[in-house]
């Protein structure tokens, strides 16, 4: 990795705003990665820089880039529980459905690391709870599974469907 691209991890980690903007004056791609697959953004996102989570999306980075994992930057922002994060990503057209190599999403990592807030602001932007991962689980199952019992009743409650108000029943 070049001194630019270096610099420009670098300024994404830490929110650095005049050295993303210098940088974007020499450097185009801005979906470039590292060994790990981790774009700017990424960084950016799971670093809780909304500032610089802006400028790049502004600048054309891709909200949707991912790790060598599959995960996006709206997954980590999820993952870590930052909204403001979430929100500007989501905002920029992030696919607020994707999933990872192991079909997890963003609404499953909310629920999953206990950010109802997360999970909340993400069903109201439309995430679909009933997309399953490879283990064939889906964000209610993810829900009970890690007792987050606020979120499974959100959950259940957007659901209805009647195998996991048996589940709920059996886990609480």
């Amino acid at each position: 990795m070049d001194t630019i691209a270096q610099a420009l991890f670098a300024a994404a980690r830490q929110g650095n705003l005049p050295v993303l903007q210098e940088i974007f004056t020499h450097k185009t791609d801005l979906n470039i990665q590292d060994d790990r697959g981790f774009t700017p953004l990424i960084i950016a996102a799971y670093n809780n820089q909304p500032e610089a989570v802006a400028l790049l999306l502004d600048a054309g980075a891709n909200p949707d880039a991912t790790d060598n994992g599959g995960n996006t930057a709206l997954m980590g922002a999820s993952f870590k529980g930052y909204p403001d994060v979430a929100e500007l990503l989501l905002s920029y057209g992030a696919n607020i459905d994707a999933q990872h190599a192991g079909g997890g999403t963003a609404l499953m990592f909310a629920v999953m690391f206990g950010r109802n807030a997360m999970a909340d602001l993400l069903l109201a932007h439309g995430a679909n709870p009933y997309l399953t991962d490879t283990r064939g689980l889906n964000a209610l199952e993810l829900a009970v599974q890690q007792n987050n019992h606020t979120a499974a009743e959100k959950l259940l409650a957007i659901t209805k469907e009647s195998k996991f108000y048996t589940l709920l029943n059996n886990q609480l």
